[in-house]
């Protein structure tokens, strides 16, 4: 772990001094009683700090403009991987994008780490130019400008817990929606939220603190995924019984189902056929594709030991050639695995050795591809 400066520290005291009134402004239901009191606070242990502030070191070339969506995006690179991906890089403190050549394009270093630390997942606004990103264990979550590299936007009070209004127990899979509703699975709270980033109102919530068990929406069990789809439903995943579920914006549950060969599933996602791929948080770790409705496997990656064998891995995601791209956290890489052969033909981070020069991670632990940004065409010039 590295040792802070003076001047960090100095920064992280200014930081609580501007962090945003609402976290300490009295709750009308509670009296005058501030939040930040309603609130648990949570040590800070030297797992949770990780590598502290640290950056790749590389000079960073300048960010194209937004020329892309995922409906309509860039030119690809083609095989192996057909565009950048950003990089929850949580035990590094930052956010880091590498190119399909392996050249880091962009980064967000923690600017410090009382307020920004663990980003656990990162995912981009529908129109590219922000990025939503959750921190699990220091309880809140930010919305980064991607051109700025600023956070613009948070909610949760920091190495905080707690169940009542500005405040999370574990907050997974945050997204930001078209609409610029903030959608976030709370796992210790077994809730989902709605959160208006304007007025840092909880919108809508589905579940209820205390009552953690699965009869979605009205309660979930330890829900850590919550993934927005295109006509609108969420697609949840709870940790207990491997349930992943769907259900419409209006709280209507549309199918549920159990992820076979699943101990722990982490972020359940659709791919492009109307299936579920879903990461098995295990080891040895798989990652499975299966159809909701049959409740059958049509896809599957699972291998016992050696290099090939995953350790913990928490996300995967179908790639538009339809190749499988994932973290795999404990072994610090992110890979991409063939969908026809298995074979890794891909990786990020140098297996097992965490680190956070070029080439190095440590305790990745979320992704998004980049279909926004023609960094092909900018890194030509």
């Amino acid at each position: 772990m590295l040792t802070l400066p003076l001047w960090r520290l100095l920064g992280t005291v200014i930081a609580l001094a501007t962090l945003p009134w609402s976290v300490y402004a009295a709750d009308p239901a509670a009296g005058t009683k501030p939040l930040r009191q309603r609130g648990v606070p949570v040590p800070v242990t030297e797992e949770m700090t990780g590598a502290g502030i640290v950056s790749s070191g590389v000079t960073l070339p300048a960010i194209p403009p937004v020329s892309g969506s995922r409906d309509k995006p860039v030119p690809s690179w083609g095989k192996p991987l057909p565009y950048p991906i950003v990089i929850a890089d949580r035990r590094n403190n930052r956010l880091i994008e590498i190119a399909p050549n392996k050249q880091v394009i962009w980064e967000f270093p923690s600017p410090n780490l009382k307020i920004y630390r663990g980003n656990d997942d990162v995912f981009f606004s529908p129109d590219g130019r922000k990025l939503m990103v959750n921190e699990e264990d220091n309880y809140d979550i930010h919305i980064v400008d991607y051109e700025t590299r600023q956070i613009s936007w948070t909610y949760g009070v920091a190495d905080t817990r707690g169940s009542g209004p500005e405040f999370f127990n574990y907050p997974d899979d945050a997204h930001l929606l078209a609409d610029g509703t903030v959608l976030t699975a709370d796992i210790r709270n077994c809730r989902i939220v709605f959160i208006d980033p304007k007025s840092a109102k909880v919108l809508q919530q589905w579940g209820q603190p205390g009552h953690c068990r699965h009869d979605p929406p009205r309660y979930l069990n330890l829900p850590n995924g919550s993934t927005p789809l295109d006509n609108g439903d969420v697609m949840i995943t709870e940790i207990p019984g491997s349930w992943i579920s769907r259900v419409s914006r209006d709280g209507k549950l549309v199918w549920a189902a159990q992820a076979p060969h699943v101990s722990y599933p982490s972020d359940a996602y659709p791919t492009r056929d109307g299936q579920v791929i879903v990461a098995d948080y295990a080891k040895p770790g798989r990652v499975v594709i299966f159809d909701p409705q049959t409740h059958k496997i049509v896809w599957e990656y699972f291998v016992r030991s050696g290099e090939a064998m995953l350790d913990h891995p928490s996300l995967a995601l179908e790639l538009p050639n339809g190749d499988v791209i994932l973290n795999d956290d404990h072994r610090h890489r992110v890979l991409v695995i063939d969908r026809q052969t298995k074979a890794i033909i891909w990786q990020y981070g140098t297996t097992d050795q965490p680190g956070h020069q070029p080439g190095y991670l440590f305790y990745p632990d979320g992704l998004d591809i980049d279909v926004f940004h023609d960094w092909k065409s900018a890194l030509k010039r």
